[in-house]
């Protein structure tokens, strides 16, 4: 990879002070990662603006989707007909689903499992594909290009993320 990619990394104080502000357990594959270097045009888990807007992103685009776009799945219930009730539901169904943890724009690591190799998922109002197997492949493909090898199956279904890429037809890393 590109050195200037990339910047000094986070001390364990940061990391840890970061999880405890933004209530976030990072996966050890990431803890390694950020330890030894970060992304530079990586969010900024020192600016706590940044990480906030970037960590309300993927609701606020599913909201967005579900009052413009009239997304919504049979097993929230009935639509109901009030806005407050359509975004409550939705927050709700949003908040049992695995956090999402910001690497770079729009992609975003799953809290859990809490092991490594999580996919890495680009999150774009429900428009949600996978972008790499695992944080390894992800960056390669962020850096290199994001066709520069073939795809494989992602190797962890995370629960809600996953299915939305499967609901967009997308079963493949990228929709290919």
């Amino acid at each position: 990879m590109i050195s200037d990619q990339w910047l000094k990394g986070y001390t364990q104080a940061e990391l840890d002070s970061a999880q405890r502000r933004f209530d976030l357990e990072f996966p050890p594959d990431l803890i390694a990662l950020l330890r030894e270097k970060r992304p530079a045009k990586g969010h900024d888990w020192t600016n706590d603006a940044d990480i906030r807007r970037a960590l309300a992103w993927p609701f606020e685009g599913l909201l967005f989707d579900v009052e413009q776009n009239h997304l919504w799945w049979p097993e929230w219930g009935t639509r109901p007909i009030n806005a407050d009730a359509r975004k409550e539901i939705l927050q709700s169904v949003v908040s049992r689903a695995p956090k999402l943890i910001p690497l770079i724009g729009h992609r975003y690591l799953p809290e859990e499992p809490r092991e490594q190799g999580n996919p890495v998922f680009s999150v774009y109002q429900a428009d949600v594909i996978y972008y790499g197997a695992n944080l390894t492949d992800y960056f390669e493909r962020e850096f290199l290009g994001f066709n520069h090898r073939p795809w494989s199956q992602p190797t962890k279904h995370i629960p809600f993320w996953s299915d939305l890429v499967e609901r967009n037809g997308d079963s493949n890393f990228g929709g290919l």
